[in-house]
């Protein structure tokens, strides 16, 4: 499917409440009468669908070129709207809503009712959550139906953090971007399975295993997270995702990085490297990108996407990459980073 024209709703831009509301409603009426429409949220742009209309939905696969086995997450913007999705709330489920929502953990319930067979991939259970962005909030409650939204890219590339991002990939493919500016997190969402005991994270994200287990205390982690070849039982474990053009490789070692850069050079080669401010002036190569701080891990991950946009638009063929502490916030930056790497670690 294709648009002759990708309407952008300047919510961002405009300070007249008025025609803010008239952006968001039309937006909005757009979603429930089948349409695919991106919007902000607190982590990354969505792309947003009516979960209950399986055509609807088939349109976010075309879009992003994303494939069909790749179950999507489901936002509500109210507790009402779960009731009539889940057949149970399990006691560690209700804690983490309590702490959590809303905001970026989505969690794993057994599916019942209307959701569209497309947004689950087949499966029983269904990945749901409350965003915290009063963007996405006012547009699923205008739309008046649970909206399925997967990042608003193309598939495998990086989620976009601003309007521009989601543009640049789904001009013409997709009828709207409602524009809020740029997100916060960066990173997508926690995913935890509270349909099994104990809660099994299948994606880190913008709330850490850390800050689950002082809520739900035991959380297990799924082993694929590394191994991927199977069916994936939530949004974002399968497949190659965030990948910038240029050959990204991920190094332990920062002692190294120069001469991996200067044998790339040598080899004609535009050669990039991913630091952080602390680092930035150590390095020679055709592009540096401090992304964010490494004493503020947040900073990082707020930055990683349009950092390897970045690489993108200068055009780099090779990149080195620092790698960060595998816990707290660091743990979801090293996912996005080895999965971007599809598995080129040094």
């Amino acid at each position: 499917m294709s648009y002759k024209q990708t309407k952008i709703f300047n919510v961002d831009k405009i300070n007249d409440e008025d025609k803010k509301r008239e952006y968001i409603s039309d937006a909005a009426l757009w979603i429930s009468e089948g349409e695919v429409v991106a919007f902000p949220t607190e982590t990354v742009y969505g792309l947003g669908a009516n979960a209950l209309d399986e055509k609807a939905i088939a349109k976010i696969f075309e879009a992003k070129g994303r494939p069909s086995d790749n179950p999507l997450i489901v936002h509500i913007a109210n507790r009402d709207q779960l009731s009539e999705l889940v057949t149970e709330i399990t006691p560690a489920a209700e804690k983490l809503m309590e702490a959590f929502w809303p905001g970026p953990l989505t969690i794993i319930f057994k599916k019942k009712g209307p959701i569209a067979p497309n947004v689950t991939a087949g499966l029983d259970t269904v990945a749901i959550r409350m965003p915290s962005h009063p963007l996405a909030l006012k547009l699923i409650k205008a739309a008046n139906v649970p909206v399925a939204a997967p990042s608003a890219n193309l598939s495998g590339k990086p989620s976009p953090t601003t309007a521009a991002h989601v543009y640049h990939d789904l001009q013409g493919r997709i009828a709207g971007v409602v524009d809020g500016g740029s997100t916060g997190v960066g990173l997508e969402s926690t995913v935890l399975d509270c349909s099994v005991h104990p809660p099994m994270l299948y994606r880190p994200g913008g709330v850490t295993i850390e800050e689950l287990k002082e809520v739900v205390g035991e959380v297990a982690v799924d082993p694929s997270l590394k191994n991927t070849e199977d069916a994936p039982r939530s949004p974002g474990m399968k497949y190659t995702h965030y990948a910038p053009k240029g050959s990204l490789t991920l190094v332990h070692d920062v002692s190294r990085i120069q001469a991996l850069l200067d044998e790339a050079r040598e080899q004609g080669k535009k050669v990039g490297v991913l630091t952080t401010e602390e680092r930035a002036a150590e390095y020679k190569a055709d592009t540096v990108i401090a992304c964010g701080a490494r004493e503020d891990l947040s900073t990082v991950a707020a930055k990683l996407y349009e950092a390897l946009r970045q690489f993108d638009q200068e055009n780099v063929d090779v990149i080195y990459s620092e790698t960060f502490p595998n816990e707290g916030v660091g743990a979801a930056i090293m996912n996005r980073l080895e999965k971007a790497a599809g598995g080129r670690v040094i």
